[in-house]
Order: structure tokens, then sequence, then C-alpha cells
């Protein structure tokens, strides 16, 4: 089963690994939704993603890493 929005921490993890030399503090929603959409085992409606929803993403990978 594939990854939707509101899978925040998984998200996040995924990021985390695809992504490990960048600071979430400093991502901006335009890259982080760019990022989102290209993991590999994403499966929802782009259309579907908002700020809030961004934001929780960002903040749950904020806590992956520390």
């Amino acid at each position: 089963m594939g990854l939707k929005w509101t899978d925040s921490l998984d998200i996040a993890i995924e990021l985390d690994e695809a992504h490990p030399d960048v600071d979430p503090l400093h991502v901006n929603f335009v890259d982080l939704r760019e990022w989102v959409l290209a993991l590999d085992d994403f499966e929802d409606d782009p259309g579907h993603s908002g700020e809030r929803i961004l934001e929780a993403i960002q903040m749950a990978w904020i806590e992956e890493r520390q």
C-alpha cells in the first residue's frame, strides 16, 4: 500500500532517508511537496496537499531528526 498525504511520519522517514544532508527546518513547502511527490511509495492525489499537511510532514521530519 502506498503512502498518502496523511502518513506524515512515514513520509518524514522516507524524506530523511532520501535527503540526509537537508535541514528540514529550512525546506520550503514548494520543495517539500515536490520531494513527497517524487517518493517511490507515494500514491496519493497531488492536488490534496495543503499548507497544514506539508507543515505536519515537516514537523514530523524535524522530530525524526532529533
